[in-house]
């Protein structure tokens, strides 16, 4: 299996050559090239004592806006509105809330000091994005991801309570139907994610779907906490 290393000139080989999902190792973590490795359908992911890896699995996790599925008690609970929903008013807390809180079967977290920073470094440049679920003026849950064109990337999500990191789901994917985004990935397939709708697709297909995303007009931040009127 060729992994390729990459060097200081902002380039990628193609995905489609990672057959296992490993793509290539090295380069950086700045805004231009999370950005191309993100339009180009890689994402970064190693642990704490790991070089920086990059990925382009064979099969995506992928939810078409709009097709979220909550079971019926999760909707019930949600519909008396137990939080306050809001949008980008806590990157930075949320980002260290999803490193920090943890996660059966994990041991540590792949949300390194240097990921945190990169990904801030995306919000302040209107790219990344958090939802938030606050009750009483408390960060309850959330989530976080990369948004380009019509497409968003998720990249995790915590809870410090019951249906919290479910509330912050619900409204971003209301959000994206709203704004009429294609794509919600997940990236890797796992049964958590399929509770939830998300279907496994083929890379060729992620990629092409992907594509399509991208020529859309997107909605760099800060995202509003409401949407205007119509």
């Amino acid at each position: 299996m060729p992994v390729f290393r990459l060097t200081d000139h902002l380039v990628f080989p193609d995905p489609e050559l990672a057959e296992d999902g490993l793509l290539a190792i090295g380069g950086d973590l700045s805004v231009p090239r999370l950005l191309l490795a993100y339009r180009s359908g890689i994402f970064p992911w190693y642990g704490e004592e790991d070089p920086l890896l990059w990925w382009s699995p064979p099969e995506r996790a992928v939810l078409r806006p709009g097709h979220l599925h909550l079971s019926a008690r999760t909707r019930r609970s949600l519909r008396q509105r137990p939080f306050e929903i809001r949008f980008d008013s806590a990157f930075e807390q949320v980002i260290g809330c999803c490193s920090q809180v943890p996660r059966p079967g994990q041991d540590g977290t792949w949300i390194t000091a240097d990921m945190q920073g990169a990904y801030v470094a995306l919000h302040r440049a209107g790219h990344a994005h958090s939802v938030e679920a606050w009750r009483e003026g408390e960060l309850r849950g959330g989530l976080y991801g990369v948004s380009l064109g019509g497409a968003f990337f998720g990249e995790s999500m915590f809870s410090l309570e019951p249906e919290a990191s479910r509330a912050a789901l619900e409204a971003l994917d209301a959000r994206l139907l709203a704004w009429g985004f294609t794509l919600l990935d997940g990236q890797l397939p796992h049964e958590g994610l399929a509770g939830y709708g998300f279907q496994p697709v083929p890379r060729a297909l992620f990629l092409a779907d992907l594509a399509d995303a991208l020529r859309r007009e997107g909605h760099p931040g800060p995202w509003p906490d409401r949407l205007p009127e119509r």
